[in-house]
């Protein structure tokens, strides 16, 4: 007959979290080491420097600007509603896909820019895009 022991046995346990904690240290120490070991050598060079290049207006392209007070100008020339609608005509003959971007000053109505879009609707211009400046670093 086998008497039982009223302390229960216990099993032997082997805990992975410590061991897993001590591995990360050892990785961690030895990336540093490796990497403050590592020598990086240089070439002292000039490099040439780069001039921006100026924009060039392409002419199958109509760049449509409205200021603050509401006038357009194409290519820096002021120009009427009609007037506009007939160049824009004028140039879709020679171009039946050509586009045109609206840049708008930021104080201009929004009933001005959606006047001039819709005039291009009218007249059936097949690309209307916006032109979006980036305003410069620190504004």
């Amino acid at each position: 007959m086998t008497v039982g022991s009223p302390v229960a046995k216990k099993k032997a346990r082997i805990e992975i979290i410590p061991l897993i904690d001590v591995m990360f240290f050892l990785l961690a120490a030895f990336m540093m080491v490796s990497l403050s070991m590592q020598k990086i050598h240089t070439v002292r060079m000039d490099l040439p420097s780069a001039v921006a290049a100026q924009s060039s207006k392409k002419p199958d392209i109509v760049n449509i600007d409205i200021d603050a007070v509401g006038d357009l100008r194409v290519d820096r020339k002021q120009v009427t509603l009609p007037a506009l609608e007939e160049l824009v005509i004028e140039r879709m003959r020679a171009n039946t896909n050509l586009p045109v971007y609206i840049r708008a000053d930021n104080k201009v109505k929004h009933g001005r820019v959606l006047e001039i879009l819709d005039s291009m609707k009218a007249i059936k211009v097949p690309k209307v895009s916006w032109a979006i400046e980036v305003p410069p670093s620190g504004a």
